[in-house]
């Protein structure tokens, strides 16, 4: 059995990189509302960690016929585990970070079920986004002519200002941040100077920040994957939408529809070589490090020419569950409408899976 955690504060807990860390009311909020979603992806009998189980039995009632059939359970609940071994349960939360292992372990949950300090930190280390743009993208870019991608890591302001020079066209990525949060678009001396003082403190609190040269971007999607410990496996794309870098929403269709949005712009041998590329060189150290699902987002660009498309392999490697992995959940058939998969604000956050007759690959929804 296992029991699922919904916690999408992860990546600002693991910037902040505390024991006793109190989320943003925004990151509280989507976990108490949408704690439900790991019916999505569990398997019958497992557990499902909720702040309310009735809010949630009422949640899931809209998306039922797409659940497991799971058992909710509150922090509460949790001292019910205290004799399970690791053979017995597994404990699968969105992303592991300091923040939840602590929770976990005050509600009740044992130490063997609990990922050490250590384990955690290099967690942490792997998720900076330094770690992808050193380790994995520089050997994506080689792979053709076509692919493009940079981002360079600095650990002072003075270091960052004599790279940009007078060139302001670039984004500056905090090493730890949240759909579209801790990042700021550079395009001239006056908008630089604005951003001097956020600057600094990602600096201050993360100790370096990530700087990419602007890029003229046509689609945003990802590849997602699994770790088992043995090695990494390929899981399905994920095609979705941002509005100044933030989420809002995900394709939910066949493989071969997203192919096909992807292949207008790229080839299928370009897309292949990536993914190939990515689960040969993480089956080895990075493979034993971490076990559990993972999202890497791409992002098709375009090339000096207005009908040349260049593929970025690696915008960002998420050492975690994503939305794509909560979108291929759904396990759309040929048969189905393509749908598109938004988490949709009103005062509550609620998840909306909704048709459209339109085809997407043609119009703005992607």
């Amino acid at each position: 059995m296992k029991l699922h955690i919904f916690n999408p504060e992860h990546d600002i807990a693991l910037a902040a990189n505390l024991s006793n860390y109190t989320a943003p009311h925004v990151g509280r909020q989507l976990r108490s509302e949408l704690g439900f979603i790991p019916a999505l992806w569990a398997d019958d009998g497992d557990f499902v960690l909720v702040d309310d189980v009735p809010a949630a039995v009422e949640h899931i009632r809209h998306v039922r016929k797409y659940a497991a059939d799971v058992l909710f359970v509150t922090l509460d609940d949790l001292t019910q585990f205290a004799g399970f071994t690791p053979g017995e349960l597994i404990v699968c939360p969105w992303g592991w970070d300091r923040s939840l292992a602590r929770q976990l372990k005050n509600a009740g949950i044992p130490d063997k079920l609990l990922p050490t300090d250590n384990h955690i930190e290099t967690i942490r280390l792997l998720s900076n986004r330094s770690w992808a743009a050193k380790t994995l993208l520089p050997s994506l870019v080689q792979l053709s002519h076509k692919m493009v991608g940079k981002a360079v890591y600095y650990t002072s302001i003075d270091m960052l200002a004599q790279a940009i020079g007078r060139d302001f066209n670039c984004v500056l990525k905090a090493p730890w941040s949240s759909s579209g949060r801790g990042i700021r678009y550079i395009h001239s001396e006056e908008n630089w100077q604005r951003n001097i003082t956020w600057i600094k403190n990602v600096i201050a609190r993360q100790e370096g920040i990530m700087c990419e040269p602007y890029y003229n971007k046509v689609k945003d999607f990802g590849m997602e994957f699994e770790s088992d410990g043995t090695q990494v496996r390929y899981v399905g794309l994920s095609v979705f939408k941002t509005v100044n870098g933030a989420y809002t929403g995900s394709v939910v269709a066949t493989e071969e529809a997203k192919l096909e949005m992807l292949t207008h712009f790229v080839s299928s041998d370009l897309l292949e070589w990536v993914k190939e590329e990515i689960c040969n060189r993480l089956s080895s150290n990075f493979c034993r490090i971490y076990q559990g699902p993972f999202g890497i987002d791409m992002m098709i660009v375009r090339g000096q020419k207005e009908d040349d498309f260049m593929l970025h392999p690696c915008v960002e490697l998420n050492l975690r569950r994503t939305m794509g992995h909560v979108a291929l959940s759904f396990n759309a058939t040929d048969e189905d409408p393509q749908r598109l998969m938004r988490i949709v604000y009103d005062g509550r956050y609620h998840l909306k899976i909704s048709d459209t007759n339109e085809n997407v690959i043609n119009n703005s929804l992607i």
